[in-house]
């Protein structure tokens, strides 16, 4: 697979001395879902400003489908859709008139069966007459989409899509998001939704500080850095783990009536059976056990900690 976008050094340091990017270099692979996390001024919005030539680097080069952002900035914009964080909508006009006039921003003739598509896709037929004011801040953030796709975008920046919007809505827009990405878009989401990165990307960076600290495909990321906790419901209550188990990565927990063990599941040997037998041998019954993955949440806060 080629690379969608390319990024090396790039640096940003605003006039009063602040770095809000420090030496980034990534790849994004064409027709990929990358995630990038973070926490609140890491400097997302910033890489994403970047990348689209809302923001000017300080150094470094960017190129889009193999084309210099600054040198072929026609080229490179057209080939980017943005759906921003804010809802700057035109509040007076109709949502037929807005995403048209979007793709006329950026000199694709008219083509009304195609904004036609758009629409019925995010939902949004029906309402193609009302004005922005009178819609709710999820169908105006349908319509944000709509304009970042109305002139045949490759690449959709995704810049936190589901904030403020309710549950049933966000799942709507994962599903548009995978359908886009199964149409051959390459998506480059921001998000404070840790399970929507984990339900739909393929790869995952992390950002702290204006800095790239990690990226890694999702499934290894959770096998490499996640821990498994294997429970054990007690038959009876215990007051204290024994000596004879201080060996063991042992917790107790629930007013003594769970034991929770935790171990690495990118070792060899993960001792459950040697720890089970040492529990038997303490007279120690259960009547369950289950076993639990480390979330992406709990992984990405460990992350930023370290």
């Amino acid at each position: 697979m080629k690379n969608s976008i390319e990024i090396k050094n790039i640096n940003k340091i605003y006039d009063g001395g602040f770095q809000a990017l420090k030496d980034i270099n990534l790849s994004i692979t064409e027709g990929e879902i990358f995630a990038l996390l973070g926490p609140n001024g890491a400097g997302k919005t910033t890489l994403i400003s970047t990348i689209c030539g809302i923001v000017t680097p300080t150094n470094g080069s960017i190129k889009i489908n193999g084309y210099d952002i600054e040198k072929d900035y026609r080229q490179t914009r057209s080939l980017i859709g943005l759906v921003p964080q804010e809802l700057t909508t035109d509040a007076f006009e109709s949502v037929w008139a807005t995403v048209s006039f979007s793709r006329g921003l950026f000199g694709k003739k008219a083509n009304p069966a195609y904004i036609e598509k758009i629409l019925k896709s995010l939902s949004l037929w029906d309402k193609k007459d009302n004005k922005l004011m009178t819609l709710s801040g999820g169908m105006k953030r349908r319509v944000l989409i709509a304009k970042a796709l109305s002139h045949e975008p490759k690449i959709l920046f995704l810049d936190e899509p589901t904030a403020g919007v309710d549950v049933e809505l966000r799942k709507d827009m994962w599903n548009i998001v995978r359908d886009l990405r199964e149409s051959g878009v390459t998506i480059i989401l921001t998000t404070h939704y840790i399970e929507e990165a984990e339900e739909m990307a393929d790869r995952i960076g992390v950002i702290n500080n204006g800095e790239i600290i990690l990226v890694e495909n999702k499934t290894e990321l959770m096998q490499k850095l996640g821990k498994k906790q294997l429970t054990l419901e007690l038959t009876e209550k215990l007051e204290q783990i024994p000596e004879t188990l201080k060996d063991y990565d042992l917790e107790l927990k629930e007013d003594g009536t769970q034991l929770i063990y935790t171990y690495n599941t990118t070792q060899e040997r993960t001792g459950i059976t040697t720890m089970l037998n040492a529990i038997s041998n303490c007279k120690i019954k259960f009547r369950d056990l289950n076993t639990k993955q480390s979330s992406l949440e709990e992984i990405f806060v460990e992350l930023v900690k370290k």
